[in-house]
């Protein structure tokens, strides 16, 4: 274990943001009929999942950071498509689900919701600190001959 350095602070806070965002997101949404839709229902498992490695890349971000980078840079891909869905159901549809017919027909465009807006500033911001710690653990100091 190596002594911390002033990222894993940042690191470990907005993976835990990132953890309080996607439970906010899906809480009311498991057990639902979203969570059995041919479409809705893979979304809400992938959010799952990269919640539960949110809280995993938190744990690790103190003990092993690159492990923990990689893991967030994974919880962040399986969480993005959840809220793009509730941001935008039918360019979603368009793109991702050619002949999804909706039970009720959402109105077209974007749908201003705060929860699932708010986690996509948190998941960009987890990504980029997430990346730059691979940048940072990359740049090693070699050792000059004199």
């Amino acid at each position: 274990m190596r002594r911390p350095d002033a990222a894993h602070p940042f690191q470990a806070g907005s993976l835990l943001l990132c953890v309080i965002l996607a439970v906010q997101v899906t809480n009311r949404l498991d057990g639902t009929e979203f969570s059995g839709g041919w479409l809705t229902g893979p979304l809400l498992s992938m959010a799952d999942i990269g919640t539960v490695l949110f809280v995993l890349a938190l744990v690790l971000t103190f003990l092993v950071p690159r492990v923990a980078a990689a893991v967030g840079l994974a919880s962040s891909l399986l969480c993005i498509p959840l809220c793009c869905f509730l941001i935008a159901p039918l360019p979603f549809a368009h793109v991702f689900a050619r002949g999804h017919e909706f039970k009720v027909q959402p109105t077209p465009g974007l749908h201003w919701r705060t929860w699932p807006v708010t986690t996509l500033v948190a998941v960009a911001l987890a990504s980029y600190l997430c990346i730059r710690r691979f940048a940072i653990s990359g740049l090693k100091p070699t050792p000059h001959k004199g």
